[in-house]
């Protein structure tokens, strides 16, 4: 990796952390907080609600674009989007940001780790440390395949790492969190409360071990298709979760966004929907419409669309869909285009010029002014993990694993997750949840109903419906999982490959600071199955 990347990740801690309780401010003089005085009470917020920055911005507009959600507004610009539908430029400048964004940041969690702890001072943070880094580390593994890890992460003494088999990560992370959950649990006397430090869980370890468990539950559900000594593996490490407790909320990082500067706000407000002082909207928020594919989703085919596919969805809107997309003015649905249509094409009639923007909604609350909506979106802070998306995990695990998780009832998880998924879209105080749930539970594909594949198919459509929102790059590496069959995500008009990617090539900033080490990715190979694709997904 380029030297100028490592030395960036300690620069922007203490970039983040040299105002006052203020997390946000990366306008900062780097000179204010010198290395020597870093230490993880300084970092750890920083490190936190620095990479979520990447999440809540360039991975939200990429998983969304690759699966079928957002389209661009072919009435206002022309060509959006074109490497994205048309698939024929997927190369190390394709959302480079994603890697470019987080191994920096990775980078503050690793300092953490390796902070002096002969007194154990540093046990909590140590720990906090190891779960955030196997977080985001799990997402650059599942893009990317081999990664550097062993010798990542050394600033100076090491600008070019070598590449691990990504199987020995994923290896190393799950064991990380069995060892962050034994520095909690065996804490020194002397070990610093994290406290208000802990924007994640303001200092709460139980909370940390839970989301530990569930990180690991995360990892291992996504090697559902290995076999041989790895599918044994899983299963015994599976097997020590049978019983272990796992997040009982929304996860979100709240470093304290506000609205005093673009700088402080909530990213993905100020990226998709409005600056600071609530007086210019940024181009997304023009640029970004929903897809064809999504509206039908939302609208319950209203344009009686003929792929079988859209069926399930007939006469039954979403009650969630104006937390996803506004309906356009004078209009009672979410009108969307069809990625790579262009005005008077299929998809893009000439009599629809107006199309739905984005729902401030998604980030804030389901009432009240567009400033109060915003000022409780930063309140909110950015969601990292829902507690929706752990219960359809939990709904799989009981069709794939009941062996080992005879506790778990996939018809109870599956509801309960429709249910949660209302709630942290803001929706379920307004909208009937309920109904819905009753309405879906005789149409297969869609509520928990019919033969065990098409349970799967109710799954992946109903987390792709909730990831939308927060992180449907996480949507996307499980459609990959599912061998790209569910949800629905068809091909934009214009695309020139038969299938979406499999994976990431590694970033133009590898290719010139680590051209020793990294590996070649043509951009062929990023569309079919080989020794290149992530393991989890080459059978």
């Amino acid at each position: 990796m380029k030297k100028i990347k490592f030395l960036m990740s300690i620069i922007v801690c203490g970039v983040a952390l040299s105002s006052c309780n203020n997390y946000l401010d990366i306008n900062e003089n780097p000179n204010n907080v010198h290395q020597e005085n870093l230490t993880p009470q300084l970092i750890f917020p920083g490190a936190v609600s620095q990479t979520y920055r990447t999440q809540g911005t360039t991975m939200l507009t990429f998983g969304n674009i690759m699966m079928n959600s957002w389209a661009g507004n072919t009435y206002a610009y022309g060509g959006p989007f074109a490497s994205e539908y048309t698939l024929n430029s997927v190369n190390s400048s394709f959302y480079s940001d994603i890697w470019d964004g987080i191994y920096p940041n990775i980078a503050n969690f690793a300092f953490i780790e390796n902070y002096p702890n002969a007194d154990g001072k540093q046990d909590n943070y140590i720990a906090a440390a190891k779960i955030m880094k196997a977080y985001y580390m799990q997402y650059l593994v599942d893009l990317y395949g081999d990664v550097p890890y062993s010798e990542a992460f050394k600033g100076q003494n090491n600008l070019t790492p070598k590449y691990d088999d990504d199987v020995a990560i994923y290896k190393a992370l799950i064991n990380d969190m069995d060892v962050a959950k034994s520095l909690i649990a065996n804490a020194k006397p002397t070990a610093l409360s994290m406290g208000a430090a802990d924007i994640v869980f303001a200092g709460n370890m139980s909370s940390w071990t839970n989301f530990a468990n569930t990180i690991k539950f995360k990892l291992l559900m996504r090697m559902s298709n290995v076999t041989g000594d790895l599918a044994t593996y899983r299963d015994t490490q599976l097997a020590t979760l049978a019983s272990a407790p796992f997040i009982s909320a929304d996860v979100f990082e709240k470093p304290g966004y506000a609205g005093t500067s673009d700088a402080a706000m909530h990213p993905t407000t100020v990226n998709y929907f409005i600056n600071a002082a609530i007086s210019a909207y940024p181009q997304n928020y023009t640029l970004i419409t929903a897809s064809e594919n999504l509206a039908a989703a939302l609208n319950g085919n209203n344009l009686s669309l003929p792929d079988a596919y859209y069926q399930k969805y007939n006469g039954l809107p979403d009650p969630r869909r104006f937390r996803l997309f506004l309906p356009y003015s004078g209009g009672t649905v979410v009108r969307g285009i069809r990625q790579g249509a262009t005005p008077g094409q299929p998809g893009a009639p000439n009599d629809n010029t107006e199309v739905s923007k984005l729902s401030y909604f998604m980030v804030g609350s389901n009432t009240g002014t567009l400033s109060q909506v915003i000022k409780l979106g930063n309140d909110r802070g950015g969601l990292l993990m829902s507690l929706a998306e752990l219960n359809l995990l939990k709904a799989e695990a009981a069709l794939r694993y009941p062996a080992i998780f005879p506790t778990f009832d996939g018809l109870s998880s599956f509801n309960l997750a429709v249910t949660q998924s209302g709630k942290v879209m803001n929706a379920d105080t307004q909208l009937s949840m309920a109904s819905y749930i009753t309405q879906i539970s005789t149409r297969p594909g869609l509520g928990w109903v019919g033969t065990t594949e098409q349970k799967y198919e109710a799954i992946m459509t109903q987390k792709w419906i909730l990831l939308t929102q927060y992180n449907p790059t996480e949507m996307y590496i499980e459609y990959n999982r599912l061998g790209q069959k569910y949800p629905f995500s068809p091909m934009a008009t214009t695309a020139t490959r038969p299938n979406k990617p499999l994976r990431l090539v590694y970033p133009t900033s590898e290719y010139v600071g680590n051209s020793a080490n990294v590996p070649n990715v043509t951009s062929a190979e990023v569309f079919t199955k080989n020794s290149k694709t992530p393991f989890w997904n080459q059978n």
